[in-house]
C-alpha cells in the first residue's frame, strides 16, 4: 500500500493478522530495502508470534535516493506512516524497528509514536573511523525498551550495554548482519515474545 506523506509517497508491505497480538512496523538502511535478511528473519519471528507487520520503504528509497536527507523530515513522515497504520490496527502494542539508519529513524521516534520497545538492527553508532561522533543518545532517549542486535565486525561499532535494554553481539556479523539470518531471528524471538505475552 501506497501511504503520501509531507515528504512524499512511502510503500508499505503488510502482512495482516484478524486479532494482531502486536504492531511491528520495520524499515530500511540508508541504501537498502525491505527485503534485506535480517529484516526478513524478524519478520518471520513476528508473524510466528501473532503480529501484524509492516514493512516500510520510506520516501527518500522510494524516490530513488540512497541519501536520507535531514533526520526531522525523515521523523516526520516516518510519524505520519506509524499513525495510519496504528489506526488500521486499533489498540494493540506498537514495536517498531529497522536496521542501521532505519535503527536510528525507530529510536528517534519511539517516544513520539507511542512505541513500547526498539528493534535496532546494526545500530550505527558512529560513522566508521569515527568514534567521536557517538549516537548513543538516540539509544538512550528512545523512551521505550531497545533491543540491539549488531554484528561483532560492525565498522560502525557497537553500542554499549548501558546504552539500551538489551545489547546483542553475533560473532562473524559485519554491518549487513546477512551471514546467519536464522540467527539474528533467535535473538529478537524471546524479546518479542514479551509483548505478545502482555
Amino acid at each position: 500500500m501506497e501511504i503520501v506523506t509531507a515528504h512524499g509517497p512511502a510503500e508499505v508491505t503488510l502482512d495482516e493478522t484478524a486479532d494482531p497480538s502486536f504492531l511491528l512496523v520495520l524499515t530500511h538502511g540508508s541504501n537498502g530495502g525491505v527485503e534485506a535478511a535480517d529484516l526478513l528473519a524478524v519478520r518471520e519471528v513476528a508473524l510466528s508470534l501473532g503480529a501484524a507487520v509492516a514493512r516500510v520503504m520510506q520516501p527518500f528509497r522510494l524516490a530513488g535516493r540512497r541519501a536520507p536527507g535531514p533526520p526531522a523530515k525523515q521523523d516526520e513522515a516516518w510519524l505520519e506512516i506509524v499513525k495510519l497504520l496504528r489506526d488500521r490496527f486499533g489498540d494493540v502494542p506498537l514495536v517498531q524497528g529497522g536496521r542501521s539508519n532505519g535503527a536510528r529513524v525507530a529510536c528517534r521516534t519511539a517516544r513520539d509514536a507511542g512505541a513500547t520497545g526498539v528493534v535496532a538492527l546494526a545500530f550505527p553508532l558512529h560513522p566508521p573511523g569515527k568514534p567521536e561522533k557517538s549516537r548513543a543518545d538516540e539509544l538512550r532517549a528512545a523512551g521505550a525498551e531497545v533491543l540491539v542486535v549488531n554484528g561483532d565486525r560492525d565498522p560502525f561499532g557497537i553500542p554499549d550495554a548501558a546504552d539500551a535494554a538489551e545489547v546483542v553481539v553475533l560473532p562473524g556479523e559485519r554491518h549487513d548482519l546477512n551471514k546467519n539470518p536464522a540467527a539474528v531471528g533467535a535473538t529478537v524471538e524471546p524479546w518479542l515474545r514479551r509483548w505478545r505475552d502482555r
